[in-house]
């Protein structure tokens, strides 16, 4: 007699399924998936012991290898003191707000965050994806970092510590067990020495970043596990582009009285960004007042994030006949890449090559090609209509838009 695995009833030896529940009486190979006879011991057909479970394959090892990144680490400056006075609800709410926030501020700069610690964070530049300004990207979120934390709770503040060097990956790893080595130890112990609201590098990141960033001497500390004391630096402030491109000629003075203002133009453009909404900031004032200088800090911020950012700069003169379109016209030749001297055949090939990549309708193309070129200057433009032209050049940069985050900047030559 078969006993029905499933209800318990009795069935006859040739039956295949159970007379009550209609259920399979055969006893399938948990290895070979065969069919065979209930009270038989071993497959019929491979010798798998039936019963038992399939067997599974081990385990593979993580495979890991050295590589050179970036690692920061990040905590607050007087959360504990200000949890005491605070209810439960309130700090849980204030520690995801400096998670999120962190979140954020990393990923804007290519880095992963891999793992938060009660009130610090560790995040990574350099793995999975590695690139040359990996170092620089983690010292200027960092710095962001630390700018932006005492906006989150008054008496709030936060320090930092970069690292660059040699660590083992953990390939395909996400999060916490990524990056290991006496690399992550020595950079939670960098951090652990900056005083509130400044970071902290030692010296290989400091020579991979001192092209951008300003430093100022830390002194030679003495790291808990470390044989040698440790000569750290402060990190200052950003001074250039990625890689120490369009820097200021002499020194450069430091940004001040402007934070909001900075701020502000940060955060519109964000939203501008995740909404696909355009904004437009004016910023006005006198001569010297540091139009120019916001301008500058503003492009240096978005030099420096991971994604990339079209940043078309136009200029032209307050005064004069002859210079209402100037600056749009400067837009698109930058665009282009058409130089002033460039031959009128050179200019329009340039103009056409770029209309081809960016216009995918041959429609737009036709209306937009002989108007920029008189916008230009490469075409008689004695009965163009402005709003023609405008319109045509509206239309280049939607295009553009519509591939990549783009800034448009226009500036007076005051």
């Amino acid at each position: 007699m078969a006993t029905c695995l499933a209800c318990g009833t009795s069935n006859r030896d040739a039956r295949k399924f159970c007379s009550q529940c209609g259920a399979g009486l055969a006893v399938g190979c948990p290895s070979c998936g065969a069919a065979n006879e209930p009270g038989e011991r071993f497959c019929g057909e491979c010798g798998a012991a039936l019963g038992a479970a399939a067997p599974q394959a081990p385990a593979e090892r993580p495979l890991a290898e050295r590589r050179l990144v970036s690692v920061l680490f990040a905590d607050l400056v007087g959360f504990t003191g200000l949890s005491e006075s605070q209810d439960a609800e309130e700090t849980r709410e204030l520690l995801s707000q400096y998670f999120e926030l962190a979140r954020t501020l990393i990923g804007r700069y290519g880095g992963t965050v891999e793992k938060f610690i009660g009130d610090a964070v560790m995040a990574v530049w350099g793995a999975p994806v590695a690139t040359e300004s990996d170092a620089e990207r983690a010292v200027r979120a960092a710095l962001d970092l630390v700018a932006a934390v005492p906006e989150l709770s008054a008496g709030l503040r936060a320090r930092a510590g970069v690292l660059t060097g040699e660590a083992a990956v953990t390939l395909g790893a996400q999060g916490e067990g990524m990056v290991a080595g006496d690399l992550v130890n020595t950079a939670a112990r960098v951090q652990s020495v900056a005083s509130p609201g400044t970071v902290l590098v030692g010296a290989p990141t400091r020579s991979a970043t001192d092209q951008a960033i300003v430093y100022h001497e830390a002194g030679v500390h003495e790291l808990k596990g470390k044989s040698e004391p440790v000569p750290l630096w402060r990190a200052v402030r950003v001074v250039s582009g990625v890689g120490g491109g369009l820097k200021s000629v002499g020194l450069e003075a430091p940004f001040v009285a402007r934070d909001r203002e900075l701020k502000l133009i940060k955060e519109l453009f964000h939203a501008s960004a995740e909404q696909k909404r355009a904004h437009l900031v004016a910023v006005a004032g006198i001569a010297g007042i540091g139009k120019s200088r916001l301008m500058w800090e503003f492009y240096k911020y978005i030099d420096g994030l991971s994604d990339t950012v079209w940043w078309h700069r136009g200029r032209c003169l307050a005064y004069g006949e002859g210079v209402a379109y100037w600056a749009l016209a400067d837009m698109v030749r930058m665009r282009c890449r058409i130089a002033e001297d460039d031959p009128r055949e050179t200019a329009r090939l340039k103009l056409r090559s770029t209309l081809e990549e960016h216009f995918v309708e041959p429609r737009e193309r036709a209306f937009a090609e002989p108007r920029l070129a008189t916008l230009l200057g490469l075409e008689d433009g004695a009965q163009a209509d402005r709003q023609d032209l405008f319109s045509a050049w509206r239309l280049f940069f939607e295009r553009l838009s519509e591939e990549l985050p783009t800034v448009l900047a226009f500036e007076d030559m005051q």
